[in-house]
């Protein structure tokens, strides 16, 4: 893999986003390990973004799937969230991908830019769980790309209880199946799942676990269900790590997979009110 990297075009714009939060001040009393974001652990997330104003760097997100036949794919997605309005983050990521195996190798490239908002509609209240609307697009950048733009929404629900969290996803994907049989990074005609979560605020730290079913965007293939297993550590007030291991139960690709990422929360004191120079 390492032969390939310099002559990749993406490479900059993955080194923008992990410098950016290298060199900007990060945020005090965060509770990063209590947010949980698609695929950081696992695919089901919460429904909160982050908090207004803040940054949150995803700083290399690894997974890395064992495919039929010994053939293993490698991704990487550095990822930029922001908290653009109250309730609200809007996020850019750039999905770096890598296969290799007896009879299949790719080289490193990117697979799209991945574009996306998420909104919480309200606080969640003793009758009422918090709820989430998100919409993203993956745009047909890069040679890994699919060959045309994917939108989806998506709808979120947490609802918190003494022993635990629960949380609710469904997503659906407009667009015709891409040509070839390629995939469209973590894209599915449609998805719902449920996950449990158990948060450790001395230590925090957080346990996860979720199952969902997705339809994928080809026709005639059967439906996929996974299962994964993941924690959250609030290393420092501006540092969290994650990682996670699952499996595919079904479908003509069902094999393990491990994650593992770590987040840098921070800000940047001209985009913040009173506090400009």
């Amino acid at each position: 893999m390492s032969t390939r990297f310099g002559t990749f075009p993406g490479i900059p714009a993955a080194a923008a986003v992990l410098a950016l939060a290298a060199g900007a001040p990060g945020l005090g009393a965060q509770t990063d390990y209590y947010n949980t974001d698609a695929g950081r652990p696992v695919r089901i997330e919460d429904a909160y973004p982050v908090e207004r104003y803040a940054f949150e760097a995803q700083v290399a997100p690894l997974r890395l799937e064992r495919l039929h036949g010994g053939v293993y794919h490698w991704e990487i997605e550095p990822e930029l969230a922001y908290g653009i309005f109250p309730r609200t983050q809007v996020e850019v990521g750039f999905p770096l991908t890598f296969q290799d195996g007896a009879e299949e190798r790719s080289g490193l490239g990117l697979a799209g830019v991945d574009v996306s908002v998420l909104h919480n509609l309200n606080a969640e209240t003793r009758t009422l769980p918090a709820l989430a609307v998100a919409a993203d697009v993956v745009l047909p950048v890069g040679g890994g790309a699919p060959d045309r733009v994917y939108p989806s929404v998506k709808g979120i629900a947490t609802r918190t209880f003494s022993f635990a969290r629960f949380h609710l996803n469904g997503r659906y994907t407009f667009g015709t199946a891409p040509d070839g049989g390629a995939e469209v990074g973590e894209a599915s005609r449609w998805m719902a799942g449920v996950a449990v979560d158990r948060t450790f605020p001395l230590r925090s730290a957080l346990l996860i676990a979720d199952v969902f079913a997705e339809q994928p965007l080809h026709r005639g293939e059967e439906i996929r269900w996974t299962a994964e297993v993941g924690t959250r550590y609030q290393l420092n007030p501006f540092f969290a790590l994650d990682a996670g291991v699952g499996r595919r139960l079904t479908g003509e690709e069902h094999g393990w997979f491990v994650t593992f990422g770590a987040a840098r929360v921070f800000a940047v004191r001209s985009l913040m009110p009173g506090r400009r120079r």
